[in-house]
């Protein structure tokens, strides 16, 4: 039994994933619903549906350019698209034949999929990896144009449980956070995921 698990936010419909950006990027996507300039859209865009991780990734949102933790729900149908048309980032001898067929299904492929350590609340590495997927090319113009559905920034929310763990006050931070489950991933959609899980 495999140790990645992806965990999130979901309903029937759409799942939650985090960012963390800048004020301007941030403040034009809450504004507007999607990403629109100074956001990138020829840039590789990472979606996280870990909080956890993505408290991790922004250092509880104080490292630079990562000011803003913004809240994304984001269509079912597009985050599995991603998934199903998706490469491991780094080759493994389990999913691909060789590393040149990896290499070459890495160039073509609009999304890259990343295995990391889940965090605990005080950011420790957790016994299993939860997934990070890059958007690129087609993938952020569906991304952006299509698959979003909501954008909150919740950077207050997450500098309150930082506050709350700085006073030694785990239970209550703990309480705050959201609630993430596993999610099931149609077996239609395959490798590289069916092979992962």
């Amino acid at each position: 039994m495999t140790n990645n698990q992806i965990r999130a936010q979901y309903n029937d419909t759409t799942i939650t994933v985090y960012q963390a950006y800048n004020s301007a990027i941030a403040k034009g996507a809450v504004e507007n619903q999607t990403f629109v300039h100074p956001f990138k859209m020829e840039r590789m865009t990472w979606i996280k549906p870990s909080y956890l991780w993505m408290m991790y990734r922004s250092g509880w949102a104080q490292k630079e350019g990562q000011e803003h933790i913004l809240k994304i729900k984001i269509k079912r149908e597009g985050f599995e698209w991603a998934l199903s048309n998706a490469c491991l980032s780094h080759f493994d001898s389990n999913t691909h034949q060789d590393r040149e067929s990896w290499k070459t299904t890495l160039q073509q492929s609009p999304v890259r999929i990343q295995w990391d350590p889940e965090k605990n609340i005080f950011l420790e590495a957790l016994s299993y990896r939860s997934i990070q997927i890059g958007l690129s090319g087609d993938a952020v113009g569906k991304y952006v144009n299509e698959w979003i559905t909501e954008i909150e920034d919740i950077t207050d929310d997450c500098k309150k449980i930082h506050q709350l763990i700085n006073e030694g006050k785990i239970e209550e931070a703990k309480a705050l956070l959201p609630v993430e489950e596993i999610y099931t991933i149609p077996a239609a959609i395959g490798e590289p995921i069916a092979a992962t899980m």
